[in-house]
């Protein structure tokens, strides 16, 4: 991958280095506008169809298009609609049933309230906003040695159950450790920007990986926060929007001075007795695996010459005067790190080990970032190359966008209207002093015209499954113009305006008419919109992988309900662990862990869960800010034939068996209703009876035999349905 970016790099000879006018025919450029709340349409014709804004504008672009809304939903498809889209969850059967029977006109938003309340809305949605933060449990590239980044995704599921500010959510996130007297929280926030993959291969340029954390960054930022390609121009000026190289490392600059420490706390929740059965087992492991290396150690430790023996540390010398046979484990340990090649299993477990016995592992620890007291230098790096250095460069931001405005207290020695000067100046003069809180500022200013679209319009995408700006990474000149563009503005302003509460913008959205239509296909679209982009219905969505997860675990009745906390890890097929550059254990849990939600899923970039992997997981390495949603039949295999699918199915038919004793169709009923949050339609219970009635003869078995309901449990989680969000 290196040679090839060498080679890239190379390539692009006649790039400019130096600052150079925004390309033609952007100036005017809509995403470059601040959002300004627009007049509502008149739509006397419609009025009772309209609930809040967001259906006027709709309803306005649909009869301009000669097209009429779908009808609503049935009370059974909307509640499994706006459960899963507000918790990541299907409701029980007593919650479908209490709705579908609740007669009050405020029936369907006291249900909204109940779900953005409940402790499972911060985990739904604090995975949306994990893809786009690249969250994974391991450091990536060819090593992929797991990381304690945990804490972080724990901080985004509070920050979502509370509802903080989003342009607070931001703040924290890119600069909470310089945030006046920063709390622990503000500082774990920073875990953002430390999702970035670290090599620890032998041999590596620690500056050029270095270098490549800033520039992900960087890039990440751009995607997440101003649905911008900024990375196209780290080699040369930006080809169709106005960020000109120089601008570039202007913003690289706000990225380079900082260390990347781990914060340690004490773990109040640690399971000592735990801990000291891990540290038996790991002793247990290496002594073994020392034991099985001793021959090969000994012949290499013959093989040393006094020289190569004073090269060794300090550890590995005092080790090596000792007999070998009279070493400590430790000692042994030592010196087989030393001359036992790069045994990367065995370093892994020595580490932990090592963490065990000097009792850094009794605290828990995250990667965060701290400010350097000493700023680096920045400069620019010619064609891309951080070995080529051009002009010098401070922080400063790109003209075409909103003025930065330093923060912090200004020198004594400014005039006011120097400072004045300074405080409206869009690149600030290069003894500004500007650092990356007043960045963060910055970007979640009122004044930024892409935050607040890019935000409603990544939420929109999640509801209709593609946003009024279908490029929702792309909000430049090259991108697609907005669908509805006033009804973007409007909820722009009106998110800005109502405190950047995300939870209101929830409220908003799924409380519109235009949510709760039906999703029934409509033959008259066909012609007129074959591609929905009216909006005259709801979208069918495929879930999310995680989610697919989950509604298995919620049906079958084994979902642990826990939040927070360490990754585990469920079963996954042999062999899974040894596709990478080192192989690793994949120990499943036998706890309540095995049952957790798809989210706590410890997740290997090299090697991701394939349950989660075939179902278009993210693969972490950067930013998503939209899902792929493919359909393969490796999918359907994969509930079928999975290890921990298989499980759901048979604790769905364990639990059929449990709470529904009686006839064979009550027991179908309610299997299908644990599964589809409806009642089967007669053609349904018929199927499902003719299915069991022939497991029941080919097996010879009972009414009551699990084996023929473990068969309708497995191809009820493998209806299309099932794992589709109507």
């Amino acid at each position: 991958m290196c040679l090839l970016r060498t080679l890239i790099l190379a390539l692009v000879g006649a790039a400019s280095i130096h600052s150079a006018a925004p390309p033609d025919g952007v100036g005017g450029h809509w995403a470059f506008k601040g959002p300004v709340r627009p007049a509502l349409p008149t739509m006397p014709h419609h009025a009772s169809q309209i609930v809040n804004p967001i259906d006027a504008f709709i309803l306005a672009r649909m009869q301009q298009e000669g097209l009429l809304p779908s009808p609503e939903a049935d009370h059974y498809t909307l509640i499994r609609r706006v459960s899963l889209d507000l918790t990541g969850l299907p409701p029980s059967i007593a919650e479908v049933e209490a709705f579908v029977n609740d007669s009050r006109p405020d029936a369907y938003a006291l249900l909204v309230e109940r779900l953005l309340d409940s402790p499972r809305h911060g985990e739904r949605w604090a995975r949306w906003w994990l893809d786009v933060a690249r969250y994974a449990d391991s450091n990536g590239y060819s090593i992929d040695a797991p990381r304690a980044i945990w804490l972080y995704r724990d901080w985004v599921i509070h920050a979502m159950n509370r509802d903080l500010p989003f342009d607070q959510f931001v703040i924290e996130q890119l600069a909470g450790d310089m945030l006046p007297n920063a709390t622990a929280e503000q500082k774990i926030a920073t875990g953002f920007h430390r999702n970035t993959q670290i090599n620890q291969e032998g041999g590596i340029d620690g500056e050029q990986f270095r270098v490549e954390s800033v520039v992900d960054r960087l890039a990440t930022t751009g995607t997440a926060f101003l649905g911008l390609t900024i990375a196209c121009a780290q080699c040369h000026d930006h080809k169709f929007d106005p960020i000109a190289q120089k601008e570039y490392y202007r913003l690289f600059a706000f990225f380079n001075n900082q260390d990347e420490p781990r914060l340690e706390m004490a773990n109040p929740k640690l399971d000592h007795a735990a801990l000291d059965a891990e540290r038996d087992a790991l002793t247990l492991e290496l002594k073994e695996h020392l034991n099985d290396a001793a021959a090969r150690i000994e012949k290499e430790e013959n093989g040393l010459t006094p020289g190569a023996i004073e090269r060794q540390s300090r550890p590995v010398k005092e080790a090596l005067k000792v007999q070998s046979d009279k070493r400590t484990f430790k000692q042994r340990r030592v010196v087989y790190l030393a001359l036992g090649g790069n045994d990367q299993e065995f370093k892994a477990k020595e580490e932990r080990l090592s963490e065990v016995e000097n009792g850094t592992a009794r605290l828990i620890s995250t990667l965060v970032m701290e400010e350097r007291k000493e700023p680096r230098e920045t400069h620019v790096h010619i064609k891309g190359d951080f070995t080529r250095n051009g002009d010098k460069v401070t922080p400063g931001v790109p003209a075409a966008l909103h003025p930065i405005r330093p923060t912090r207290a200004e020198t004594t020695s400014q005039s006011p209207d120097e400072k004045a000067g300074q405080a409206l100046d869009r690149s600030v003069s290069p003894d500004s002093g500007l650092n990356r809180l007043d960045f963060a500022r910055w970007i979640a200013s009122p004044e930024n015209p892409l935050l607040a679209r890019v935000i409603v319009n990544r939420v929109w995408q999640q509801y209709f499954g593609k946003g009024i700006v279908q490029t929702e990474n792309d909000f430049g000149t090259q991108g697609l113009p907005p669908s509805h563009p006033e009804l973007l503005d409007w909820l722009a302003v009106e998110f800005m305006e109502n405190g950047w509460s995300l939870k209101d913008l929830h409220r908003l959205i799924v409380g519109s008419s235009t949510y709760r239509q039906s999703s029934a296909a409509r033959p008259d679209l066909a012609s007129k919109d074959p591609s929905n982009s009216q909006l005259a219905r709801q979208n069918r969505l495929r879930l999310d992988a995680e989610l697919v997860r989950d509604v298995a675990l919620r049906a079958s009745g084994l979902l642990t309900d826990a939040i927070g906390g360490p990754s585990v890890h469920p079963p996954q097929p042999d062999g899974v662990m040894s596709l990478g550059q080192v192989k690793r254990e994949w120990k499943a849990d036998a706890t309540e862990n095995r049952y957790r939600r798809g989210m706590y899923t410890f997740f290997f970039r090299a090697t991701p869960h394939p349950a989660l992997a075939v179902f278009d997981a993210p693969d972490s390495f950067s930013a998503c800010s939209r899902r792929l949603r493919s359909n393969t039949p490796l999918q359907s295999l994969t509930l079928l034939n999975d290890e921990a699918f298989f499980e759901f199915a048979q604790g769905l038919a364990d639990r059929v068996l449990r709470e529904a004793p009686g006839t064979d169709s009550d027991r179908l009923k309610h299997a299908f209703r644990l599964c589809l949050s409806r009642p089967p339609q007669p053609d349904e219970l018929t199927s499902l009876q003719t299915l069991l009635d022939t497991e029941r003869e080919e097996l010879g078995m009972n009414s009551g035999n699990k084996g023929c309901w473990l068969t309708i449990a497995r191809v009820l989680l493998n209806l299309d349905e099932t794992i589709t969000r109507e």
